[in-house]
């Protein structure tokens, strides 16, 4: 089955979320709020896409780090680190298809065409 994993008050997961239903996608959602982000999974979400597309460098969460919080990411391990530390960090949404595709964030277009 397909998981979308994101914050249910995000709008771009609310996108997400109704695109998939508009298009008659099941899926099941994970929400980093509530469950945390599982560490296996984004190992293999960094893996996937890599650590530069997972970690959301321009939201508001980023952008209230601080300058040395900001520069002490500099590779996989250091970005998982915070993003673990600080779910909001994550670029959403982070879908895994059905299909074992793993996609970050929303591009209507794009999943289109993979549907």
């Amino acid at each position: 089955m397909t998981t979308l994993y994101g914050i249910p008050n995000c709008d771009t997961v609310k996108r997400a979320r109704d695109w998939l239903a508009t298009h008659g996608v099941a899926h099941a959602f994970h929400d980093f709020k509530k469950a945390g982000v599982p560490a296996d999974r984004l190992q293999a979400w960094v893996d996937a896409a890599g650590w530069e597309r997972v970690l959301n460098r321009k939201g508001n969460t980023w952008r209230k780090l601080d300058a040395t919080q900001q520069s002490s990411v500099v590779d996989a391990a250091t970005a998982q680190a915070l993003m673990r530390e600080q779910a909001s960090v994550i670029k959403r949404p982070v879908v895994e298809w059905d299909d074992g595709r793993i996609t970050v964030g929303f591009d209507a277009d794009d999943w289109a065409a993979r549907a």
